[in-house]
C-alpha cells in the first residue's frame, strides 16, 4: 500500500507503517526531525493526488476547530467576536485561523484517496456546521488503549475506514496518585516555546495499531 502521512515532523507514524511492510511518505511544513529521505516538506495539500491508497492526517492545527477554542469565536451569535481576545491577537487573526484549519481539515477529507484517516479532537458547533456533510463524529480513543501509560483524549474522523480496536489496554492508576499525574504528562507540560512541538508526537503504540489495522484493511480490500 502507498500511504502518505500528513502534518508530521517526526516520523512516528511513517516508520510504524514501514515495519508493517507498507511503501510510507510523511509530508509537513517542517522538515523530517529523523532526516529520512521519505519526508516531504511542504504542505500536504500539494500532493493528495499523487496515487496513494490511504491517508493519515496526524496533526493538522485543531486550536480554533476543537471545543476548548470556541469561547474566542462567539460572542451573541455565530463567528462574532467575544468580550475579550488572548493577548496579542485580532479578530481578523482569529477568523484567519479558524479559516485555515478548516479549510485544510475540508480538503484531507474530500482528498482522491479512497481511505482516510484525520486526526482532530472533538469539534465545536461553529465548526462542525461548516463541514461537508458526510464528516462523522469522530472515534475518540486513549493512548493507554495500546499499552502507552498516558492520557490524551485522540480523535479520529475515518473514511473508508474501520474504528481502531484496543490491543494492549492498561489498568488505569487511582486518581491523583504519583502515576496517575505521570500519565498526565502532556497536559501538565509547562509553558514553553517547544510546548507546542512536544505535544504534537504521536504515540508509538497507538501509530502500531494505526498501522497494523489499517493498513491490514486496506490490504484485504484491495486483494
Amino acid at each position: 500500500m502507498r500511504v502518505l502521512i500528513g502534518c508530521e515532523f517526526s516520523g512516528t507514524m511513517r516508520r510504524a507503517f514501514e515495519r508493517h511492510g507498507h511503501e510510507a511518505w510523511s509530508c509537513d511544513l517542517l522538515p523530517a526531525e529523523d532526516r529520512s529521505n521519505r519526508h516531504i516538506v511542504g504542505d500536504v495539500r500539494a500532493h493528495l493526488d499523487e496515487g496513494w491508497d490511504l491517508l493519515v492526517v496526524v496533526h493538522p492545527p485543531c486550536t480554533r476547530l476543537c471545543r476548548s477554542g470556541r469561547r474566542w469565536l462567539s460572542g451573541a451569535g455565530d463567528m462574532t467576536p467575544p468580550k475579550k481576545l488572548p493577548a496579542g491577537r485580532t479578530w481578523e487573526s482569529m477568523k484567519a485561523e479558524f479559516a485555515g484549519g478548516l479549510a485544510l481539515f475540508t480538503d484531507c477529507w474530500r482528498a482522491p484517496v479512497p481511505r482516510v484517516a484525520i486526526e482532530n479532537p472533538e469539534m465545536h458547533d461553529i465548526a462542525r456546521r461548516r463541514l461537508p456533510a458526510d464528516v462523522p463524529r469522530p472515534q475518540i480513543v486513549q493512548p493507554f488503549w495500546f499499552g502507552e501509560p498516558q492520557y490524551k483524549a485522540t480523535g479520529w474522523y475515518l473514511r473508508g475506514l474501520p474504528p481502531l480496536t484496543p490491543t494492549q489496554r492498561l489498568a488505569e492508576p487511582e486518581r491523583g496518585s504519583p502515576e496517575w499525574k505521570a500519565w498526565n504528562r502532556v497536559w501538565r507540560m509547562p509553558p514553553g516555546a517547544a510546548r507546542g512541538h512536544e505535544r504534537s508526537r504521536f504515540f508509538p503504540a497507538m501509530a502500531d495499531a494505526c498501522a497494523g489495522q489499517w493498513g491490514g484493511y486496506a490490504m484485504e480490500q484491495a486483494a
